[in-house]
């Protein structure tokens, strides 16, 4: 069976929600309520679909931290995030 390197951006979109919810362990509902707040922005396929990039799953491995590490509400991540960004 022939080897393939597979290289794929960072940015690209290419992982489903519930693959990310393991990944970051974090519910889906967790998820969706991040979008929602503008923390992640997963790209939107056909409207309905989420797709992560691998910069998406790093945010949100941060993001777990913050939130169980720290005890931070996404109103203080938010601002975290902000303030790492300038």
């Amino acid at each position: 069976m022939p080897m393939f390197d597979i290289h794929i951006s960072p940015d690209e979109p290419v992982y489903v929600i519930s693959v990310v919810s393991r990944l970051v362990d974090l519910p889906v509902w967790t998820l969706r309520h991040l979008d929602k707040a503008g923390v992640v922005r997963p790209k939107r396929i056909v409207k309905k679909n989420r797709f992560y990039s691998l910069k998406d799953i790093k945010r949100l491995e941060h993001v777990h931290y913050l939130m169980e590490e720290k005890r931070v509400n996404i109103h203080g991540i938010k601002i975290i995030l902000r303030e790492e960004e300038e």
